[in-house]
């Protein structure tokens, strides 16, 4: 079947009002958890109407809930969430290995897959609040300026690496950050070439982070598993010396018990 013939098979196949459906979830956040419709609609680029029988039957199936004014998601939401936790063995898989690490640095330790532009937290073992967000199951941040993003971002194809990056937003969150796009491209190749990257306060000051690939039995990185910590009591420089051990550890016996990429 010609390429061409692929497209408008996906495109005969697309469900239209599924897609603007949950176009309207992905609205609401942590910085938007009440919505007009007049909101949805320019959030979502949909008419006013179609956004309003979008958040009509997310409130008619118990997803959404409304006061007259405002519409806000409902716990019933969590349900599409847990659906692909139950489903997927990786984050079930993942978790003694961070809660062991955790547990032998006493320092909060996470795991995320990558997700467009940002890292979508799986799996965590805290001991302590490192951010002012507060991190756990479902959290996202931006890819390009964290320990765990640039490690999933390292192991694309260098090509999709660098569209990722210039379609990202890049915006700077610390007087750390970095965004320009031959700087990131840079890390990248010396996250490649030495296998773990290091943060420095890019993604909140006084955050340091380091991260290492977490790959399954046919060498596909599939996650990413990082040690974070305060500036104030490890700094970047001391993070290799003092985590890289107990992470490559702990990658080592989690490849052969991923089957496959998930």
């Amino acid at each position: 079947m010609s390429e061409m013939l692929v497209e408008r098979a996906a495109e005969r196949d697309y469900i239209a009002g599924l897609g603007k459906g949950l176009a309207v979830i992905e609205c609401f956040d942590d910085q938007h958890g009440r919505l007009t419709i007049a909101q949805v609609a320019e959030m979502t680029r949909l008419s006013r109407a179609a956004a309003r029988r979008c958040l009509l039957t997310l409130q008619r199936l118990g997803y959404a809930s409304f006061d007259g004014k405002f519409f806000s998601l409902t716990p019933r939401v969590l349900r599409l969430g847990y659906a692909y936790l139950a489903s997927n063995e990786l984050p079930q898989l993942i978790q003694p290995f961070l809660e062991k690490v955790s547990e032998a640095t006493d320092e909060s330790c996470s795991a995320s897959i990558l997700d467009g532009h940002e890292v979508l937290y799986i799996a965590r073992s805290a001991r302590r609040r490192i951010m002012t967000v507060d991190l756990g199951v479902g959290t996202r941040l931006p890819a390009f300026c964290t320990s765990m993003g640039r490690v999933l971002l390292a192991a694309l194809d260098p090509a999709e690496a660098a569209q990722r990056l210039q379609t990202s937003e890049r915006r700077p969150l610390t007087p750390y950050t970095r965004t320009r796009i031959d700087e990131l491209l840079q890390i990248l190749n010396a996250v490649r070439e030495q296998g773990y990257c290091v943060i420095d306060q890019e993604l909140e000051v006084g955050l340091v982070s380091i991260a290492v690939p977490l790959t399954d039995a046919g060498g596909r990185t599939v996650a990413a598993m990082n040690v974070g910590a305060q500036a104030g009591r490890v700094s970047a420089a001391e993070l290799p010396d003092r985590f890289l051990a107990r992470l490559s550890e702990a990658k080592a016996h989690l490849r052969p018990l991923i089957k496959r990429a998930r």
